[in-house]
């Protein structure tokens, strides 16, 4: 395993879901830092705006990162315009709102689907090619839902809790091949995910402060950099991070009163 500072500069990475948010932010950002990137989402034309706006290249890919064939067709696509793969950034995902007793099968199948099949199966694929990378690297982009869950978000944070236990499953098996995994936890992000919902509204409350996808896209850069292997960026994510470890059951005492408070008003109860 090597040690010191990973260098991203000449490095070439895969980032999904990279047509907004925190995958848009992330894919800029490793550009600015040196990297080649190719970058896939399923709306070309925002890659295509995308490439426009930075420096240096940045080729793309369209499609639907749950299908099979794309992803196979991805990685190979980026092993041939790149010449290789040193890092995955699994950036693509989504949500839904609603009790679990409330929500069809099919709708628990799309987010365990966006969320953790697709990124794992898109690891699956790549590293036959990552594990031959310089200092290789996979990032899963996911929540603090997934250190502990909240109402409403049953299929988001089962779909985040089984990424982190990934993460840290590939973690110690790739480990002797070289190969780093990193997991961001993120909390409120600037983003398109409350206007992307696969169920639901957005609640009300979601349009409060959140933290920018510019500045979690550079605390990812820098984890990569000074190879961390779990980030919370925020000081929001983290606070709820710290009260996950060491005060769970009061998150879940203020979810389930705020859940009853808003069942009585109609609204909608709240999620990181």
């Amino acid at each position: 395993m090597p040690f010191g500072r990973r260098r991203i500069a000449g490095k070439r990475f895969i980032v999904t879901g990279a047509s907004s948010g925190v995958g848009r932010a992330v894919a800029v950002e490793l550009a600015r830092r040196g990297a080649r990137v190719l970058v896939t989402a399923r709306r070309e034309e925002r890659l295509e705006d995308l490439a426009r706006s930075v420096a240096i290249p940045m080729p793309h890919l369209a499609g639907d990162i749950c299908d099979p064939e794309f992803r196979s067709r991805l990685v190979a696509t980026a092993a041939e315009r790149l010449g290789g793969i040193d890092g995955v950034v699994a950036a693509a995902g989504g949500g839904a709102i609603g009790r679990f007793q409330d929500l069809a099968p099919d709708t628990f199948a799309r987010i365990m689907d966006l969320d953790f099949t697709a990124p794992a199966e898109l690891v699956r694929v790549a590293l036959p090619v990552l594990v031959r990378g310089d200092d290789p690297v996979i990032v899963f982009i996911g929540s603090i839902l997934g250190l502990h869950p909240l109402p409403l978000h049953g299929e988001y944070c089962a779909a985040k809790a089984a990424l982190k236990s990934l993460a840290g499953t590939l973690r110690t098996e790739l480990a002797a091949d070289g190969v780093g995994v990193l997991l961001v936890d993120l909390g409120p992000t600037q983003s398109e995910f409350w206007d992307a919902l696969v169920v639901g509204d957005r609640p009300p409350w979601s349009r409060g402060r959140r933290m920018p996808a510019e500045t979690a896209a550079r605390a990812i850069a820098t984890a990569i950099e000074r190879r961390r292997t779990e980030i919370v960026p925020g000081w929001q994510a983290r606070g709820y991070a710290l009260a996950a470890r060491f005060m769970p059951r009061l998150i879940d005492r203020a979810a389930a009163r705020h859940l009853k408070a808003t069942a009585r008003g109609g609204a909608s109860a709240p999620r990181s």
